[in-house]
């Protein structure tokens, strides 16, 4: 089963109020309200690309894949992909213990990415 998987992208963007960016974002509040409890019945093509391109991410991130209880699919299907992973991207509090002369590396690497586009 698909579902959303927004909140993972919204902790590792920094949004600490996903459904004021979302309104702020002009998506309308029920639909903000929807996309954030898991209630969306439908899901636009709108919506997907006005998320992505205001997390600047791909569909794959935006969903994750939860297999049925009966459902078994070989580990190399390519909707395997979208498990979730417990990965945690809080980088804020990460960020937080790194010694500053690593921490000027992380700048470099970064910045250094920034100029690469």
């Amino acid at each position: 089963m698909l579902s959303l998987n927004l909140q993972p992208i919204f902790k590792a963007r920094g949004i600490d109020k996903p459904f004021s960016y979302l309104t702020s974002a002009g998506f309308p509040s029920y639909t903000a309200h929807n996309l954030l409890n898991a209630k969306t019945v439908t899901f636009r093509l709108s919506h997907i690309d006005k998320l992505c391109s205001l997390l600047n991410c791909t569909p794959n991130d935006l969903l994750v894949w939860t297999p049925n209880r009966n459902e078994k699919l070989a580990d190399t299907h390519p909707i395997t992909r979208l498990k979730k992973q417990n990965t945690d991207l809080n980088w804020q509090d990460t960020i937080k213990t790194i010694p500053l002369d690593q921490l000027s590396e992380i700048v470099k690497i970064i910045n250094g990415h920034k100029n690469s586009k």
